[in-house]
């Protein structure tokens, strides 16, 4: 397995992790509103990055 696809799948945990924790906490209208809109910002580019790892990464047989 290439070491560029596995840092694309963490990223990409991370920020559906980070996204999905954000998403929960404006249903639930918590009173940090600042530190849930970082952890949305924060998702969105750590999901697009991991993304953007595993579809340009190209497999190379030996």
């Amino acid at each position: 397995m290439n070491l560029k696809r596995t840092f694309g799948l963490i990223l990409t945990l991370l920020g559906i992790v980070g996204l999905i924790y954000a998403a929960i906490g404006f249903v639930q209208n918590s009173e940090g509103a600042k530190q849930l809109i970082v952890f949305a910002v924060l998702g969105m580019i750590f999901f697009f990055t991991g993304i953007g790892l595993v579809r340009n990464t190209t497999d190379q047989a030996k």
